[in-house]
């Protein structure tokens, strides 16, 4: 048996997984620049030393699951910031530096996972045929490179979360699903774009999807989440909320969420959420505190 299914099997269990938090904002933090219109993304070939050294943090805190640092190097992002020659580079080293972490620490039962987003910082999306072929690339590169599963990351939409989802999966391996959501006009959970999280769910149903988890959602509203997906999912949940501001596309850590971060999370482990951790502004502090009641 595989440490992914080891892990898995402890979730049917109803045992409770640590994942890790932020890993582009606390690259951020840590001195890493930014590219141009994809974020954090360049830190795997700029900076690896420090963010090798985010993934340890982050599972001597407790972690089991770490997250590749990929979540801007889509094509499209990596284009729109003029490197998209280092795709394949990013790609594949973000997912090495994670299991180097894990094996320089030697704890071999810690999951790598592949992140994987469609976002983009300009707003100039692929057209959909487009967006299925480099997922496919993305996610082939990062099997190739030893991840465990892929998780992906943001998805807002339904059109666009269907193609990643479908793309993702010819890869052969494990897909979890991650969705960034917010109140509607009429004030029903939707997907960022607009799209209804009924509907989100009723278009991923009968995919073979592990584990659904709400992410890089403001903390406010995962309970409004948790109520429509104990309604309309029957499987495994995550959580990794998220607290920060931007100014542009620069994280500005003056409004992250106290220690009370774990009481909210103590909150939604009793409503049956099974993987827990932080996104965007949640720091190794943050996880170390959820250790604790996890």
């Amino acid at each position: 048996m595989n440490r992914y299914e080891k892990l898995m099997q402890r979730i049917g269990a109803g045992k409770r997984i640590l994942i890790d938090g932020a890993t582009g904002t606390e690259i951020e933090r840590r001195g890493v620049p930014q590219l141009d219109n994809a974020w954090n993304g360049g830190g795997a070939l700029s900076h690896p030393d420090i963010l090798q050294a985010v993934h340890e943090d982050y599972v001597r805190a407790g972690a089991e699951i770490v997250i590749s640092n990929t979540f801007a190097t889509s094509r499209h992002a990596l284009r729109d910031a003029g490197v998209e020659d280092r795709f394949e580079a990013l790609n594949r080293r973000g997912v090495e530096i994670a299991r180097e972490a894990r094996e320089r620490l030697r704890k071999p039962d810690v999951l790598v996972a592949g992140g994987i987003s469609y976002w983009s910082w300009t707003g100039n999306h692929p057209p959909l045929s487009a967006l299925r072929t480099s997922i496919e690339e993305q996610a082939a590169i990062m099997a190739s490179a030893g991840a465990d599963h892929l998780m992906l990351e943001m998805m807002v939409d339904i059109d666009r979360m269907m193609v990643t989802l479908e793309a993702s999966q010819t890869a052969q391996l494990p897909v979890w699903v991650g969705m960034s959501c917010e109140p509607g006009e009429s004030g029903a959970m939707c997907l960022e774009n607009g799209d209804t999280m009924i509907d989100a769910l009723a278009a991923i149903r009968g995919f073979d999807i592990p584990l659904l988890s709400i992410m890089h959602t403001q903390v406010e509203y995962i309970d409004a989440c948790l109520d429509v997906v104990q309604n309309h999912w029957d499987g495994p949940v995550g959580v990794y909320a998220h607290s920060a501001r931007w100014i542009g596309q620069k994280c500005v850590f003056d409004t992250i969420a106290a220690p009370d971060y774990a009481l909210h999370c103590k909150r939604w482990l009793e409503r049956g959420v099974q993987v827990i951790g932080g996104c965007c502004g949640m720091g190794v502090g943050h996880i170390e505190a959820l250790r604790e009641i996890v």
